[in-house]
């Protein structure tokens, strides 16, 4: 299960770090005829203010198929965020007739020697599963590698390069809109008690709380929020019992902004009949456990749209890339069974958001405390 951001928008490498699995190797796809290893021609390519929009896209390297290569540092069949990440890209190349290369538990020090192994193999796109692996990036400005397009989970300190698609979101924006949804929920219900439960009291974990309050104190200004860190955000044993100290307590709504022991608190949330929320992934559709909000800012979401950017052309390199809640498809946040009111409320919000007529960060100033 993915799980969200730290403050200076650290996407990727915080939903590895909230996955927190076991790392293992796994890799699939056949290796092809060796690649030519020369540079691409100096001027190919339209460059804007905008970035660079690589020629012949989806099929960069203009060898009649197209062939995506991601590197993740973790076990890909975790379940979780790494699992999401390469299900994504499979899911989305099988509707193309693409083909994946895929390779998982790749050590930070075997980065970049993982990276030329997949460019030999005639990748158009080399995409990382998280910001760990940025040691593969100087790759991208090898001659093994001209004719690729990369995508790479932003973290503050990568820098930007012009062979790459930085990735990144803003945390203040899907939080405070998570709260917002939350609010409405309880704004229904007469409720003013609401519950957050993480793993180790950190500055990303923090922040969240932060925004998540924040949100709700728009719709339900005098609401509360309640906020346990239990120190792990895998241990669902801590995760149970922080959760049924908060419902002691009369909480009705729980935010589970956990990894692995997200679901375990859940189940004990639906048994008390408390509102749930995800941690990045939609599962609306889930009925063991339920969840009443859907918050989705997993990576596997914005690896998709870029996928779905380079199948139409227009994946700009040498840009930054943030998503933007109410501008692209995510982030994004969805009530499960709304009323006509709720979802109407809540998609003006998110516009508000995406125009610049709400600030998150001066919302969470002001109603974070």
């Amino acid at each position: 299960m993915s799980a969200h951001h730290r403050t200076g928008r650290v996407t990727a490498a915080l939903t590895a770090c909230l996955a927190a699995v076991a790392l293992a190797g796994c890799a699939s796809g056949d290796a092809t005829a060796p690649r030519a290893d020369t540079p691409a021609p100096a001027g190919t390519g339209a460059t804007t203010d905008g970035g660079t929009l690589l020629p012949g896209q989806p099929d960069v390297n203009g060898d009649g198929q197209v062939v995506i290569g991601v590197l993740s540092p973790g076990d890909i069949n975790d379940k979780g965020y790494y699992q999401s990440f390469v299900d994504t890209a499979e899911e989305f190349a099988t509707s193309k007739g693409w083909t994946i290369i895929k390779r998982g538990g790749v050590n930070v020090s075997e980065a970049l020697n993982a990276a030329r192994a997949l460019c030999r193999q005639k990748v158009d796109m080399v995409a990382l599963g998280a910001a760990d692996l940025r040691d593969a990036i100087p790759a991208a400005e090898e001659p093994v590698c001209a004719g690729t397009a990369w995508y790479v989970p932003s973290s503050d300190n990568i820098p930007q390069t012009p062979r790459i698609m930085l990735s990144t979101d803003e945390a203040d924006q899907s939080l405070l809109a998570a709260g917002y949804a939350a609010g409405l929920l309880m704004k229904e219900k007469g409720e003013t008690k609401a519950g957050f439960v993480t793993g180790p009291e950190v500055d990303f974990t923090t922040a969240a709380a932060r925004a998540f309050r924040a949100g709700i104190r728009l719709v339900v200004p005098e609401a509360t929020l309640t906020v346990t860190y239990s120190g792990d955000l895998n241990d669902s044993a801590k995760a149970k019992e922080a959760t049924q100290a908060q419902i002691s307590q009369g909480v009705k709504v729980i935010y589970p902004y956990l990894g692995g022991a997200t679901d375990a608190s859940v189940e004990l949330a639906n048994a008390n009949g408390v509102l749930t929320l995800t941690p990045g992934t939609d599962r609306c559709a889930s009925t063991a456990p339920t969840f009443d909000i859907s918050v989705l800012f997993s990576p596997g979401d914005y690896f998709r749209a870029a996928l779905e950017e380079f199948a139409a052309a227009k994946l700009r390199v040498g840009v930054e890339k943030v998503w933007r809640l109410g501008v692209d498809p995510f982030p994004t946040v969805r009530i499960c069974e709304p009323t006509p009111e709720q979802r109407e409320s809540l998609e003006t919000f998110i516009a508000d958001v995406g125009s610049g007529k709400v600030d998150p960060k001066a919302e969470v100033q002001r109603l974070g405390s």
